[in-house]
């Protein structure tokens, strides 16, 4: 065979198959839960609602008394801490850290998604857009609305979605998880119902009355 006809033959590459991608050690929330395809709809809050997390989300407090440590913190673990900071639920984390991880599943089962996506659009639909503040003029003080800042806007709503959540069980028969599912439930589709989103409607509407 001629250098000419060797040149002409066209060159055989073999396929190399490829393993899929294996998530790494500590990227699934409870190893169940991928957070990397979790979008906020929120363009103002999507900066500030932080999700990356190892396992099981418990940071053992190191970011406490650092400025802004709550950033570093995931929405998860924050959510969590918020469930048992007072009433009978306090300093229970382990139990609330369980009660969570069922919710999500219980969530999970009844709409066919990620939870991760059902608690970021609960905290969405829950983040007041404006706030009222009293200004002071002499001796006179009125009230006057302003914007909330996006950190700001993300406290208020986990907390009013813990708080929420925490509520639905007094004088009842229904556990911290049924109260967890039943405020997300309705607060990621918005419904009034909804502690969270009740809290923020009556608060835009005193301060579109303060404007």
């Amino acid at each position: 065979m001629s250098d000419e006809e060797i040149a002409d033959e066209p060159e055989v590459v073999e396929e190399v198959e490829r393993a899929p991608p294996i998530a790494g050690i500590g990227t699934l929330v409870f190893g169940k839960w991928d957070s990397s395809e979790v979008t906020c709809e929120d363009p103002g809050l999507a900066p500030y609602v932080n999700l990356d997390t190892v396992g099981t989300p418990h940071s053992g407090g190191r970011h406490a008394n650092a400025w802004m440590g709550k950033a570093k913190l995931s929405v998860v673990e924050r959510f969590i801490n918020g469930l048992m900071r007072t009433g009978r639920n306090g300093g229970k984390k382990q139990y609330a850290a369980k009660a969570f991880e069922e919710a999500l599943d219980v969530i999970h089962d009844r709409t066919g998604e990620n939870p991760l996506q059902a608690l970021v659009d609960a905290i969405t639909h829950a983040a007041p857009m404006e706030e009222v503040t009293r200004i002071k003029f002499g001796a006179v003080s009125q009230p006057k609305a302003v914007d909330s800042a996006p950190s700001r806007r993300l406290d208020i709503a986990i907390r009013n979605l813990c708080k929420g959540s925490v509520e639905a069980t007094y004088k009842t028969t229904k556990t911290l998880k049924d109260g967890i599912i039943n405020e997300l439930m309705k607060a990621k589709d918005g419904d009034v119902a909804s502690y969270a989103v009740g809290k923020k409607e009556e608060v835009q509407r005193i301060a579109a009355s303060a404007r």
